[in-house]
């Protein structure tokens, strides 16, 4: 049984960690088509290059990697190395670099297989404009119109963002995958929840990601003097969004399930001075579900509560629609694969929803797609203090390196044929 090399992935995993690199907070600052996420990029392919492994950027900004010549339909697997804001270093590093490591045994090992196998670095997977850039031109899920509009919550355009790096958004157009081209794709991520730490288990497998929208709201009142407008005369918009707030679990509770969740993560307001009235709140709204129908029933519920909180506060309600991602299923075929390799390793493990969005969830609409989590210490990510251990990254690692083998390695049928219907 192959396995890989412990070591190097640990070591590559915190070479790649030192890029946005924070020494104040302890986080990493990769956003996407930022400054650090593209020396990423660079530093990838220079790793690549002198590996020997064939790689490539594509019109998107997805760096690939891999063994074999892409004639025929290949075996994909890959994750994102942008973050979040002071984020840590496994979320979406970890499957990339696990991907490198695969591909470097491959080598190594010279194995003989049926179909290429090639790792991806996804583009933008974390959502600053509002999608999953990556995986979507991968998946030929984009359209020009979102291309040219889409922006961050600062307002800086996707197309501006991509051209300081001398990149034309519209080539991401060009960087879509056909079906016949795909044999399968792997992912391999942290769980960046609570469930696999607290019950002690290795390895999650993944059935199905949650959907996501993603609003940015806007309350506009009027800004006034602190200490001369009386306080039943104002039109303070901090007060809505605080309202809004406080309504959070009871839209769950009459609209939601078990696996919903809605957060408000980023918040400004205006003019933002410490004796001035808010005039505006500007927030944005994540919902999260596994089925379309309640995330349905939650963006409306939103709507209407926000609609009567700027009544009650004499406000202005406005808002933009940034994304919205359905909910997916993994594909059963490779479920089960990894759940027999996943045993074959005397691993313990459960089968699992994600409540986060991932590259996979687009990629199963182009080919099987497999997802595999590994613990998050305490169930925290998105932080500086985002860790897994380095037993259970191995563990994750040779789990997707047994399931790409079983694939890349058979003669049986995995991928799909255009128009042909998830199993």
């Amino acid at each position: 049984m192959l396995s890989i090399n412990g070591p190097r992935l640990k070591a590559n995993l915190l070479e790649l960690a030192d890029i946005g690199f924070n020494e104040e907070d302890r986080g990493v600052y990769r956003p996407g088509f930022g400054q650090a996420d593209m020396a990423s990029r660079k530093w990838l392919m220079a790793k690549a290059e002198q590996e020997g492994l064939a790689h490539y950027m594509d019109g998107a900004g997805n760096v690939f990697f891999g063994v074999g010549e892409l004639d025929k339909p290949a075996v994909l697997m890959g994750s994102h190395i942008d973050t979040v804001p002071a984020g840590g270093i496994f979320d979406g590093a970890l499957g990339v670099m696990a991907a490198f490591e695969i591909v470097q045994r491959l080598k190594e090992e010279n194995v003989e297989l049926n179909a290429p196998v090639w790792g991806v670095a996804t583009a933008e997977e974390e959502g600053r404009f509002g999608g999953m850039l990556g995986s979507q031109a991968i998946s030929g899920s984009l359209n020009p119109d979102w291309l040219l509009s889409a922006h961050d919550a600062d307002n800086i355009y996707l197309k501006d963002a991509m051209a300081e790096h001398g990149l034309n958004v519209l080539d991401a157009l060009e960087a879509a995958w056909q079906p016949e081209q795909l044999k399968a794709f792997f992912e391999l991520h942290i769980e960046q929840g609570p469930v696999l730490f607290q019950k002690d288990l290795q390895i999650g497998v993944v059935d199905g990601i949650s959907g996501v929208f993603k609003w940015i709201v806007h309350l506009k009142g009027k800004a006034d003097h602190a200490g001369t407008a009386p306080m039943d005369m104002r039109s303070d918009a901090f007060m809505g969004l605080a309202d809004f707030a406080h309504e959070i679990e009871r839209i769950i509770a009459e609209n939601g399930t078990d696996k919903t969740r809605i957060t408000v993560g980023k918040v400004s307001l205006k003019p933002g001075h410490p004796h001035t009235v808010p005039g505006e709140a500007i927030f944005t709204i994540v919902g999260r579900d596994m089925s379309e129908e309640v995330m349905k029933e939650l963006a409306q519920a939103c709507h209407r509560t926000l609609s009567a909180i700027a009544r009650k506060h004499r406000l202005r309600f406005e808002y933009e629609q940034v994304s919205w991602l359905e909910p997916k299923h993994c594909s059963a075929k490779l479920t089960d694969l990894i759940e027999a390799q996943t045993k074959n390793r005397d691993l313990t493990y459960t089968r699992m929803p994600s409540g986060a969005g991932h590259d996979t969830q687009f990629m199963t609409e182009i080919t099987d797609a497999g997802l595999i989590f590994i613990p998050s210490v305490n169930g925290v990510s998105h932080a500086p203090d985002e860790w897994s251990h380095w037993h259970d990254v191995t563990a994750g690692a040779n789990v997707m390196f047994d399931s790409v083998l079983a694939v890349a390695g058979s003669d049986k049928h995995f991928g799909r044929k255009r128009g042909e219907s998830h199993d």
